[in-house]
């Protein structure tokens, strides 16, 4: 996924969604009291030894799909497609493979209702590639599946192959289980999401009528973070994303020997530019609700942040202020767009002065901004005729999300109060991009629900070295994301 949690805090996360959503005052979701005994939750029904089962079986394909190499580009996703397709075929679970380029396929599988009163399906998506990897810099091969020390590392443990493996686990739960359903559930694995979204967008366009008018979908996107002492800080629901909309950032100029210098050569041009864009600050975006959470959250705050807090417009003022929300990854980009600079161009020679130099920025805008005005703003900060700024794609989906007020969140809500008492359950707003905008304009309701804890280390760990995802995860993970199936799809247990 391109970009996400970055253990945010979850008062922000609650904020975003009460200001997106217009919901009133604060939008807190906690799940109170005591924890609701275990007979309550649907896997409780399942044997003891039969659950055991299921989580060995679980840390086998996991290990097993962790040394399926996905890397994208290129990808080659078929493998992971065939990996899912031989299960299904196994267990009887209808699907189909799609290779809709070589080596790049989607697979879809369905396990249909069995009442007669038709509910809405539920779409498990997952995509099967992965971004690259340095063997060098891993103390695990990034393919290995290796377990060390209670972990499994793998490329695509967290990004997002060990949610993928839930997904799986979930349907063969309910397959062997023989549990009565009321809507299908469908599993979607796509390829191609960490770069084009080229799988999804091929079966959307090809192949909509599989998905059968569905009504929910879960994806990537949610954090659930671990802290010391084993306490779970809080349970993130990802209800909508911002914007991507990237830049590509040309400067020209006279060509040359690199011996002999030109100050208005083609890179110093772009660097320039750079530093303008990079010193450019977006403005903090505070809105009537904004203010209002902030002065209800003042009181968990320190003195000094409870007082800024209380007036955050007055606050702002305070460059000292400002500098701190800059440092906070978890304020910053909940209060204003935000560009980074991510790939840089010129000679393919040291000793050669480009015509042309180049650089792409990523920038993330909130819920309804107008990608024409930054891009405007943005020409206006460069003020450089020997320099464009332009889109890399040619058309802006804007960002989108779901509202809170759905079956599905308050079957995540009361699932998560049985495994995690205590833990708040917050709507969060993800800096960056996933696929469920690409569903929820279907009238689908979309959200970010991982079924796993971890740790703030652990979630450093996606799109950088040593990924990896405890035991101890796996063996559980797919037991809360049954759990929540149960509460939306499923009826009563047949016996075993």
């Amino acid at each position: 996924m391109a970009g996400r949690r970055k253990c945010l805090k979850p008062k922000l996360h609650v904020f975003l969604a009460a200001m997106i959503l217009g919901l009133p005052s604060l939008a807190w979701c906690r799940v109170g009291g005591s924890e609701t005994p275990p007979s309550a939750r649907a896997s409780a029904a399942i044997l003891p030894d039969r659950l055991s089962q299921y989580s060995d079986l679980a840390i086998e394909w996991e290990r097993k799909y962790l040394q399926i190499d996905t890397t994208n580009p290129p990808g080659n996703e078929i493998r992971a497609a065939e990996f899912f397709k031989r299960i299904f075929e196994q267990e009887g679970i209808e699907n189909q493979l799609f290779e809709y380029a070589p080596g790049r396929a989607d697979l879809w599988a369905r396990i249909p209702r069995t009442t007669a009163e038709a509910q809405k399906p539920i779409i498990l998506l997952n995509h099967m590639d992965v971004v690259t990897s340095d063997p060098a810099q891993w103390k695990q091969p990034p393919f290995s599946g290796a377990v060390v020390d209670g972990s499994i590392y793998g490329r695509g443990a967290q990004d997002m192959k060990s949610e993928g493996l839930a997904y799986l686990m979930t349907m063969i739960l309910l397959k062997r289980e023989k549990v009565a359903l009321n809507r299908d559930v469908i599993f979607l694995a796509v390829s191609d999401e960490e770069v084009n979204d080229s799988g999804t967008d091929w079966f959307l366009a090809q192949h909509r009528e599989l998905l059968e008018g569905a009504g929910f979908l879960i994806n990537e996107g949610g954090e659930n973070l671990l802290e010391r002492g084993g306490r779970v800080k809080y349970i993130g629901v990802d209800v909508g994303e911002k914007a991507p909309f990237w830049l590509h950032v040309v400067a020209r100029g006279h060509a040359g020997h690199g011996s002999r210098p030109r100050a208005d050569s083609a890179p110093n041009h772009l660097v320039r530019a750079l530093d303008r864009i990079t010193d450019y600050r977006p403005p903090f975006k505070v809105l009537p609700v904004v203010d209002e959470f902030l002065r209800q959250m003042a009181a968990s705050e320190p003195p000094e942040r409870a007082k800024q807090f209380r007036n955050i417009k007055a606050a702002l003022k305070d460059r000292d202020f400002q500098i701190e929300i800059e440092r906070d990854e978890s304020l910053n980009y909940l209060l204003r767009d935000t560009i980074a600079v991510t790939m840089l161009g010129g000679s393919a020679q040291t000793n050669v002065i480009p015509a042309e130099a180049w650089a792409n920025l990523d920038v993330r805008l909130l819920p309804g901004e107008d990608p024409n005005a930054f891009l405007e703003m943005l020409r206006r900060v460069v003020a450089d005729p020997q320099v464009t700024i332009s889109p890399q794609y040619d058309r802006f989906l804007p960002a989108n999300y779901s509202s809170t007020d759905s079956q599905l969140y308050r079957a995540i809500e009361h699932v998560a109060g049985q495994y995690f008492p205590g833990a708040p359950v917050a709507p969060m707003l993800m800096s960056g991009y996933t696929e469920s905008q690409r569903f929820r304009p279907l009238g689908i309701v979309a959200y970010g629900f991982c079924p796993y804890t971890e740790t703030e280390e652990e979630g450093s760990t996606e799109h950088g070295n040593d990924e990896r995802i405890r035991v101890e995860e796996v063996r559980r993970g797919f037991r809360v994301l049954y759990d929540v199936l149960m509460e939306v799809a499923g009826a009563i247990q047949k016996p075993n």
